[in-house]
Formats: structure tokens, C-alpha cells, sequence
């Protein structure tokens, strides 16, 4: 066998151990069973919707894609999943926004460590997988999946970014990071450095970068992330200069208030804080 032929296996070998997730997962996520009666399904009428392949630095990734049909230059929001992974809530959550006009995309950034919809038990997810993910390949993988939007509809000038729990930290990251980023909405993310936490940045430590660009939306009972940490983000914030980024608290909302498919669901709070994360991309995108 000559080398070129060995050398183009090697490489086919890797990208296999490298990309165990090659397609997305199908339905819900596993470890969040039985599904609340209270999940909202939006339709794909009248929109293009689907699976799509982000090409990254080291291969290519999965991403769900919705928007609306036939349209072009549209404004374009990154919806990063929750620690759950790109699974059937995040799916429609992109095909929420299609529906308000935007081309949205949702990449999955664990593709390289596995299927976290297919975990049965939280702390084997955040253990086996969540744990390995970097947050350098995560903003990288983030990079390309803006220039690949730009490429497929989306306005390059008309950028806007939102997550959820381990998503919604890294909103605070991504705007940080990439200054095309006209706004960002956070729902939930961790704020503060846990101890022991060997990742480069944290909210807290970027917010000199944010410039005005972040809401962020907590719940008051929400036991993994205190008023206190909530607290520190706004001082630091308030230290950067920064008098434009918001974070609003809903007293009576615990983490996960948005996710309908779950018992953490908060009506009154979600409809709420999904109406302000519409109005603050529309705020920002004039």
C-alpha cells in the first residue's frame, strides 16, 4: 500500500474518532424523559428547515438550520444548545425565530465528544462529555458557523446570539469574542468560575468586552446560579463602563424556565422573557 493511500485512511480514522456525531439527534433528549405536556411545537410551514453541515476547522459539524422559504439577507441569530445538545426543543427553538424572520442556526459544538441526547444520566453527560469540551473550539466552531450562515442567506451585519444554560454562558463568550455580534441574549448561563475550572475565560472576566450588547435572563430560584453570581456579573459590567447590557431576574422562575418540555417550566416567565429577547435583537439590529 502506497503512503498516500495509508496516509488518506489515517485521516479517515481520525475524522471517525474525532466526529462520533456525524447527524443530529432525533426527538428529545434521553435524560429529561417523560416529555411535559406542556411542550410547545412550532410547524415548518412556509420555512426551510433542517439538518446542515458546518464545515470547521478540523472537518465538519451537524447544525439544525430553519428560515424562512425562498429568502435571502436575513438577519441571523446563533442559538447555542443547552447542555442537553442539539435535540428536538433546540430544533424548534430555530424554527421559533424562523418563523420572526431570521435565519437561524444551532451547530453542535459537542459533535466531537458524542451524542448528549442519547445520556440517560446527567452527571455521565457532564462527566464523559460536557467536561471535554473547550471553550476555544467551541468560539471557533461558533466563527464558522457565522461564516457559513452569510453563505446561506444570512446578513453578515445583521448578527445576534442566544443560549441556554451551558449555551448561555457561552453568549456571554461568543460576544465578547466576535465584535460583529450586534446583540446577545443569555438565558441562564453560569457567570462566575467555578473552583477548580481550568477553562480560559469566564462572563465575569470578559465583560469589558460586551459593550452594551447582552441581556441576560436568570430565575430567582434557581439554586445552581445565585443572586450573588448575578450580582458579581452586574458589578463587573458596572466596572467595564457598561450601562446598556441588562440582566433581569424573574423572582419566581428557577433554572430552565424556558424549557417547556421540562417540569422547570415558567409560563408567565417565558413569555415574558421570550417577548424581551425578540425586542432586544430588534433593538440592536435597527
Amino acid at each position: 500500500m502506497s503512503q498516500e493511500i495509508v496516509t488518506r485512511v489515517a485521516g479517515a480514522a481520525l475524522n471517525r474518532r474525532m466526529f462520533a456525531v456525524t447527524s443530529l439527534a432525533t426527538g428529545f433528549a434521553l435524560s429529561v424523559q417523560p416529555i411535559s405536556a406542556a411542550t410547545i411545537t412550532t410547524d415548518a410551514e412556509g420555512l426551510e428547515a433542517g439538518e446542515v453541515k458546518i464545515p470547521v476547522a478540523d472537518g465538519e459539524i451537524p447544525a439544525y438550520r430553519a428560515m424562512p422559504a425562498n429568502a435571502t439577507n436575513l438577519a441571523t441569530v446563533l442559538v447555542i444548545h443547552e447542555i442537553f445538545g442539539v435535540h428536538e426543543w433546540i430544533k424548534d427553538i430555530c424554527r421559533r425565530f424562523a418563523k420572526a424572520g431570521y435565519l437561524a442556526v444551532a451547530p453542535d459544538v459537542y459533535a466531537r465528544q458524542g451524542n448528549a441526547a442519547a445520556y440517560t444520566d446527567i452527571q455521565k453527560l457532564v462527566g464523559e462529555l460536557v467536561a471535554k469540551v473547550d471553550d476555544t473550539t467551541v468560539l471557533s466552531d461558533l466563527d464558522s458557523t457565522t461564516a457559513w450562515a452569510a453563505a446561506h442567506g444570512g446578513d453578515p451585519n445583521k448578527l445576534v446570539v442566544t443560549g441556554f444554560c451551558w449555551g448561555g454562558r457561552q453568549v456571554w463568550l461568543y460576544t465578547a469574542h466576535n465584535p460583529n455580534v450586534k446583540a446577545g441574549v443569555a438565558w441562564y448561563g453560569r457567570l462566575v468560575r467555578p473552583e477548580g475550572n481550568t477553562q480560559p475565560k469566564h462572563p465575569t472576566e470578559v465583560a469589558a468586552d460586551i459593550k452594551g450588547r447582552v441581556l441576560g435572563l436568570y430565575g430567582g430560584l434557581d439554586k445552581g446560579i445565585p443572586r450573588s453570581q448575578v450580582e458579581a456579573m452586574r458589578e463587573a459590567l458596572k466596572a467595564a463602563g457598561d450601562t446598556t447590557s441588562e440582566i433581569v431576574i424573574y423572582p419566581e422562575a428557577g433554572h430552565g424556565f424556558l424549557a417547556d418540555y421540562r417540569p422547570s417550566y415558567n409560563e408567565p416567565a417565558a413569555e415574558h422573557a421570550w417577548a424581551r429577547c425578540l425586542a432586544w435583537f430588534k433593538q440592536h439590529l435597527v
